[in-house]
């Protein structure tokens, strides 16, 4: 992803939040969460500090994944992953997220998302992929109380020697 990706990302970002998200909290929460959190300068600093991947269809930004860098345990996390409404069920992401566990197996040991328990789709594709439940937790987004699934994926199989 570049600089140049970031108008069509914060587009596809938006369209999913919306789909997703837009009867589970007030709109106005979640509008202040998107002008932060996918603001230019906090997508220029993504592109920077993480993995971050697009995938595009006849030239168009259609989806796109962000995966932490892998830290001193060895765990990375899957921080974004959104493919606009209408290309949905079509595996672009799962292509996304194979490609994250790609870049991220040659250092890392574990792989994490965190998934508002309510998103039944998300929970569901995740599940398909390999993902195991860790645990749900209570929490807040914005002021409003929620719930969330913390999802574990394995990098690394263990050996016996």
């Amino acid at each position: 992803m570049t600089e140049q990706d970031i108008h069509s990302v914060r587009q596809v970002a938006q369209a999913s939040w919306d789909e997703t998200y837009g009867s589970s909290f007030p709109i106005e929460s979640l509008q202040d969460w998107f002008e932060k959190n996918y603001s230019t300068p906090m997508l220029c600093k993504q592109i920077e500090k993480t993995h971050m991947f697009v995938i595009e269809e006849e030239a168009q930004i259609i989806g796109f994944a962000s995966f932490t860098q892998v830290d001193e345990d060895g765990d990375s996390e899957l921080t974004a992953l959104y493919i606009s409404p209408e290309h949905k069920q079509k595996g672009y992401g799962t292509l996304l997220v194979e490609k994250g566990i790609q870049v991220l197996q040659q250092k890392g040991l574990n792989l994490f998302v965190y998934v508002e328990s309510m998103n039944t789709a998300a929970r569901t594709f995740y599940e398909k992929l390999g993902f195991e439940l860790v645990e749900e937790f209570d929490e807040y987004f914005e002021g409003y109380p929620t719930t969330t699934a913390q999802y574990l994926f394995p990098l690394k199989t263990p050996t016996l020697i």
